[in-house]
């Protein structure tokens, strides 16, 4: 019975392959394929290096002044190696002119209503993003500082969150939830004054009220139509 099954079952063969389409195109396409994954890679790679750069960089700053950055200790807290560095700066007036802050993850406020749990929510996604990013406390520094280099740093990082918090409040005052005449680069001045000074001076233990509610709350008579 197994030979007469096998006798009628038809041989196995490879998939065949299209009459329009030619084996080697079938290989240029694979290879194509594996060195874009490889591309892929390489440029993560070059991303996490970059970011364990410049947040060696801006720790040395804050634990000990612009003065103390130097390649050698960039090497030592971030753990890429100075040939590595060097390949990327000449030296560390080089990196502190060129480096850039990357805050990719900031998020657009385009799915908030403007309200106030829209407001909160706001807040809490900034806070979120500069904490994760460099953290609040290199925030202040690179705010404070009248080192060129780093108020660069400071423009890359504010300037994206000011502009999407202006953007959410123009669509409040559209819809009239906000009233008009709001001074909105003082207030977003003050929003990041508050986070700054919530997080130096008070822990987190400090309060069941999470910064973001207890903002809202100060805020929202202020802001509302």
């Amino acid at each position: 019975m197994n030979g007469s099954m096998n006798a009628d079952m038809p041989p196995a063969t490879s998939p065949a392959i299209p009459p329009s389409v030619s084996p080697a195109s079938v290989v240029e396409t694979a290879v194509q394929g594996a060195v874009q994954k490889i591309q892929g890679r390489r440029e993560q790679l070059r991303e996490q290096t970059d970011r364990k750069i410049m947040r060696a960089t801006l720790e040395i700053v804050i634990s000990k002044g612009v003065a103390a950055v130097t390649i050698e200790e960039v090497a030592r807290r971030s753990g890429v190696a100075k040939t590595t560095i060097y390949r990327r700066y000449r030296n560390a007036d080089d990196l502190l002119h060129r480096i850039q802050l990357q805050v990719a993850g900031l998020p657009d406020f385009g799915d908030l209503q403007p309200s106030r749990s829209g407001l909160q929510t706001m807040l809490e996604r900034i806070q979120s993003c500069f904490d994760s990013e460099i953290g609040l406390k290199a925030v202040g520094v690179v705010l404070s500082t009248d080192n060129d280099s780093l108020k660069t740093i400071a423009d890359q990082m504010v300037s994206p969150a000011e502009q999407h918090f202006a953007a959410f409040i123009e669509r409040g005052v559209t819809s009239e939830i906000f009233r008009h005449g709001l001074d909105v680069k003082f207030l977003f001045s003050t929003i990041l004054g508050s986070m700054l000074t919530s997080k130096a001076l008070r822990k987190d233990s400090d309060s069941d009220i999470p910064w973001s509610e207890r903002m809202t709350a100060l805020i929202w008579p202020f802001m509302a139509a």
